[in-house]
């Protein structure tokens, strides 16, 4: 299931892959320390995350 991101303000859309596993990336949240949470992308395979992509100075949201 590949997760396109797409910007809210201009449209732009981005799709991600795990450059170490070559999978699409997965749309995920996690609750930091102080409660609140934050978009990331995750990798299935390697359970690596990175931050979700922004543009115009906000997350994208994820479609998949």
């Amino acid at each position: 299931m590949d997760s396109t991101y797409t910007c809210s303000q201009c449209g732009m859309s981005v799709k991600s892959q795990c450059a170490k596993c070559d999978e699409p990336l997965l749309n995920n949240s996690i609750t930091l320390d102080n409660g609140d949470e934050v978009q990331v992308s995750y990798c299935p395979t390697c359970e690596g995350k990175i931050k979700s992509p922004m543009c115009c100075g906000e997350d994208m949201s994820c479609v998949f």
